[in-house]
């Protein structure tokens, strides 16, 4: 599974690049914070992958609140054919002590 770093996604940021950013929360916690990304919960998926198929080659980065949630949906991507996701490593958890709020 390939993976990415809080310091690495925010210098990707910075130089304004735009991967897409899927965050697998559930809705409250994404109300509480996020990161700007496509709010799609682990639960659905497996549904929103009709409207991710022009993604497959793209660059891909999937997150959660601690990780665990995103590398499970990092490895249903992959199975699925998707070539560059990425699971954030430590997830919020980890962006809110590195980069804050």
């Amino acid at each position: 599974m390939q993976t990415i770093t809080v310091t690495e996604l925010k210098a990707l940021l910075d130089r304004g690049e735009k991967p897409i950013i899927i965050d697998v929360r559930e809705p409250y916690e994404f109300e509480d914070f996020n990161i700007n990304g496509r709010l799609i919960s682990l639960g659905n998926i497996q549904a929103a992958l009709p409207d991710l198929e022009d993604f497959m080659d793209e660059e891909i980065i999937i997150h959660c609140h601690s990780g665990a949630r995103s590398a499970a949906a990092t490895d249903f991507l992959t199975k699925q054919g998707f070539t560059n996701v990425k699971n954030l490593t430590g997830g919020m958890v980890a962006w809110k002590a590195m980069v804050g709020l």
